[in-house]
Formats: C-alpha cells, sequence, structure tokens
C-alpha cells in the first residue's frame, strides 16, 4: 500500500505538473469569465516556468540534499558494497531484449570500480521492481547482476534481494539478508540526491552503513551560478529535488526514517 501511495503522491506533486496545471486552470477560467483569476495563475505560471526553467535557483534544492553526505575518505577495506536499484529499467530492459540503463547509472558504474578495488569485499544489489504486476525475472537487482557480470565481476561474488519496491523496504530487506556483524564496514551506494532518504531508512532499521554517494547532479551550494540547459534541465533538477524532499517528510511522519533530515 505504502508503494502505491508514494507514486501517487509522486505524480501530483511533481513541480513541473503543478506548473503546467496552474496555467491549464487558468486558461479554463476564461470560460467563467474570471479574469482576475486567469491572469493571476497564468502569470504565476509563467514565473514559476522562469525561476525553476531558467534561472540557476533550480539547483538549489537539489544541491541541499547532494552537499548533505560528503565522500568518505577510505582508509581500510569495507567489508561490503551495497548497491541501491534505480540505474536500470526494468520495464524497457525486457521490452528492447539488452539491459537499458538510465542517467543513474553511475550507481552500477562506481559499484563495479569498488569491487575491483577491494577484491574481498561483498558486493550486495538491493531492488525489486518500480512498476506494478509481476517483473519476473527482470528486476532491478537481476538485471544489474547481468550487467555486473558482463562487466567482468564474478556472478558468485553478488548476492542481491529482489523483494523492494521502497527506499524503506530497500533497508529492511537487506539488514535481513545481510545480517550485519558489530564491526563491519558497509557502503551503501545510491544518487547523492537520495542519499539522506536512504541513510534514514538504514538507520531505522538499525543498520549503520556508510554513504558513498554518486551521481551528482549540481555544482553544490559553492557554486549555484549555473544557469540549466533548458528549460526542460531546469525541471528536472527541481522535480528530482520535489520527490527526494516530500520522501523525507513523508518517511519522516510514518516512522520509516530515523530522522527528518539525516545528518553525517
Amino acid at each position: 500500500m505504502f508503494f502505491v501511495i508514494s507514486k501517487l503522491v509522486g505524480l501530483v506533486t511533481t513541480p513541473s505538473t503543478a506548473v503546467f496545471l496552474l496555467g491549464l486552470v487558468g486558461v479554463l477560467l476564461l470560460v467563467f469569465r474570471k479574469r482576475r483569476a486567469m491572469i493571476a495563475l497564468c502569470v504565476t505560471s509563467i514565473l514559476l516556468t522562469f525561476v525553476f526553467g531558467i534561472t540557476p535557483l533550480a539547483n538549489v534544492p537539489l544541491a541541499i540534499l547532494e552537499d548533505r553526505f560528503p565522500q568518505p575518505v577510505l582508509t581500510e577495506a569495507p567489508t561490503g558494497v551495497i548497491m541501491l536499484g534505480g540505474p536500470v529499467d526494468d520495464d524497457l530492459s525486457p521490452a528492447r531484449h539488452t539491459i537499458v540503463i538510465n542517467d543513474a547509472a553511475e550507481r552500477v558504474t562506481e559499484t563495479a570500480a569498488l569491487a575491483v578495488r577491494y577484491p574481498q569485499a561483498r558486493i550486495f544489489l538491493s531492488g525489486g521492481s518500480g512498476h506494478f504486476g509481476d517483473p519476473g525475472a527482470n528486476t532491478e537487482s537481476a538485471l544489474t547482476k547481468r550487467l555486473l557480470v558482463d562487466m567482468g565481476l564474478p556472478a558468485d561474488r553478488i548476492e542481491m534481494e529482489e523483494k523492494s519496491r521502497t527506499t524503506a523496504e530497500n533497508a529492511r530487506y537487506t539488514v535481513e539478508a545481510i545480517k550485519p556483524k558489530p564491526g563491519e564496514r558497509w557502503l551503501l551506494v545510491t544518487s547523492a540526491s537520495h542519499m539522506p532518504r536512504a541513510v534514514g531508512t538504514f538507520r531505522a532499521v538499525g543498520f549503520d552503513v556508510i554513504p558513498y554517494p554518486v551521481d551528482y547532479r549540481t555544482f553544490g551550494l559553492a557554486r549555484l551560478g549555473a544557469f540549466p540547459a533548458s528549460v526542460a534541465e531546469g525541471f528536472a533538477l527541481v522535480d528530482g529535488a520535489a520527490h527526494e524532499w516530500i520522501g523525507l517528510l513523508g518517511y519522516w511522519l510514518t516512522g520509516k526514517s530515523a530522522a527528518l533530515f539525516p545528518h553525517p
């Protein structure tokens, strides 16, 4: 149920959709001759499109998330590496008979690099299907494992769980499968903007992982002068940030995260 609710909330709270609907409602008000309300909504829609789609302010919400957890300084080999699902499209991949990866592909490439750098470390993939229905053999973990094997990792070195569909389930099923022991050091690999919510859920189930953020989208708060290359790119930044900020609030309110905004 939480999976379905999270999908619906994400659909209706996407900034790009909300801004479009403001303009659409404004135009529809012409039918009812509500000229002032129409002008107010249309102007608001245009202004928000300018702010989020053209100005550097589009970077701010995501940059705050990405700067929350810095890259760790690894002074000793980790026990293992946990990679959260997300970079593999488990719907398009079987349709195209190949493994289709998206713009979060750095989760896979960095996990592969860590596996080579630390040959004794365990590699664990967490991710079921992000779609409704039975994914069969095409879970995110299964497809990612195939990709890592194609990149040269031994298949018997890769462990995984294929049941999780949310970040909270990532944490719950991972800790059940790994059963971490005191003193073990596990790296958590996921997108930098997703790291605060991921860390909060892992801490909530008693698993104190070492954040290893990847897949950056902004230059950070120290350099906010970068303009989006297009309106679409600006809204992509804001939509991604909104998804995470709303997720942080929802997870905290439902007890799925140990804190509203987890800190290092």
